[in-house]
């Protein structure tokens, strides 16, 4: 699964040693504007607040303090709320408005890694996409400004908090020896026992049920009312679900929605249809509808983008979609189109895969959202976030060394 990360914006000699340069500059006269009429005055400043994973961490632009504070940051999934290390303290604010309203002294060595409005999971050790194998995990969990060090046995990872703030989720990689596979447990944090989730009709999985999953998460989205983490998952080989298991049938998905449900504490797989999985990672992308009701999942390698409804955890449909070698996928606000990132080209559908409109961007494009009114789509580029009117035209670009995707918008 994905891990999040965030930002940190402080005050004073605090700020000024963790943020780094983050530029805003004027469009440039491109081969794509030119189409349009030419260069597109922009004023100065990012419209929203906008969070995007770099090489250095993670970056913010808009907002009272955009900057980038390296790795020892992490932010909610919503990105309304960031946990950041300075020295031996672990600060809480809004990367809208960078006032902190917390602090907590915490000793040194510990890094942010998991994140909700008012709870923070640190660990000793960075994100990987394979840890390394070690015999006892160190976890520090604050909430509410209380904090409690939990010791647990063999390779463990946080991943989310139950909505309540009581309950951790965690990726228990096995074998610990040498970890090539995980399942998802739940860390009780009051009594600081680790256990299995329940399945979707609320029971317990019984032992030797649990799912155990191979390969990396590629993208994670947060329901709208913040209940539900939906992680896609692409070349899951030999992957067997629950539901398999109980059941004796073979399994081996090769990719599925991982529905985990943060208030009920139970886990389901929505597997999708061949040929998703078969291409890269990189190729595939994960949205949700504003009002919660709609997921979409985009294959750019095979040109396909499969609806589910989210009440029923079932396929809707399957449109064909333009194809490329990276995804980029988000929902207008309306979600009546979906707007496809196929390499270098973002299109806008609707839900029957007829293309409304389409734009040749100069960079592969690296994550996709639009603010809250629709008035602007936020792309990630090479080194860069820009965003355009809904017409595609570019009305600003921002700086972002080594950019790997944009993350969120609001």
């Amino acid at each position: 699964m994905t891990t999040r990360r965030g930002f940190l914006a402080l005050g004073g000699g605090a700020a000024a040693a963790l943020l780094g340069a983050c530029s805003v500059r004027e469009p440039s006269e491109t081969r794509e504007m030119s189409k349009r009429g030419g260069p597109k005055e922009t004023g100065a400043k990012v419209p929203d607040v906008v969070l995007a994973d770099s090489e250095h961490g993670l970056v913010v632009l808009g907002g009272a303090r955009p900057g980038t504070p390296g790795a020892r940051a992490a932010a909610s999934a919503d990105g309304r709320v960031v946990f950041a290390v300075t020295g031996d303290d672990l600060v809480r604010f809004d990367p809208a408005d960078g006032i902190t309203t917390r602090s907590t002294t915490l000793g040194g060595g510990w890094l942010p890694r998991t994140v909700s409005r008012t709870a923070c999971a640190l660990s000793r050790v960075p994100a990987s996409v394979l840890p390394a194998a070690r015999k006892t995990t160190p976890l520090l969990v604050t909430v509410d400004g209380k904090k409690r060090q939990f010791d647990l046995p063999g390779v463990v990872e946080p991943d989310a908090f139950t909505t309540d703030n009581t309950g951790l989720f965690v990726l228990e990689w096995l074998p610990a020896t040498a970890p090539d596979h995980y399942r998802v447990r739940l860390l009780d944090l009051t009594t600081g026992e680790v256990g299995p989730l329940l399945t979707r009709d609320k029971t317990a999985v019984p032992p030797g049920a649990e799912e155990e999953m191979r390969g990396e998460g590629r993208q994670a989205v947060l329901a709208p009312d913040g209940q539900v983490l939906y992680t896609l998952y692409t070349h899951q080989p030999g992957h067997r679900h629950t539901r398999d298991l109980l059941s004796g049938r073979p399994g081996n998905a090769h990719a599925f929605v991982h529905v985990l449900h943060l208030t009920e504490r139970w886990a389901y797989c929505l597997d999708l249809p061949h040929p998703f999985g078969e291409g890269p990672p990189a190729a595939h992308a994960i949205a949700a509808s504003a009002d919660g009701r709609e997921l979409a999942v985009f294959d750019a390698s095979s040109g396909n983008i499969a609806y589910a409804g989210t009440a029923e955890l079932t396929i809707t449909g399957v449109v064909q979609a333009p194809k490329g070698a990276k995804a980029g996928l988000a929902y207008t606000p309306d979600g009546a189109h979906a707007l496809a990132g196929a390499g270098r080209t973002i299109s806008t559908l609707d839900h029957t895969g007829a293309v409304t409109a389409s734009w040749s961007m100069r960079a592969d494009v690296r994550g996709l959202a639009t603010s809250r009114d629709g008035a602007r789509i936020y792309c990630g580029g090479d080194n860069e976030v820009l965003w355009l009117d809904p017409g595609g035209a570019v009305r600003g670009r921002a700086e972002v060394e080594g950019l790997t995707t944009l993350r969120s918008v609001r």
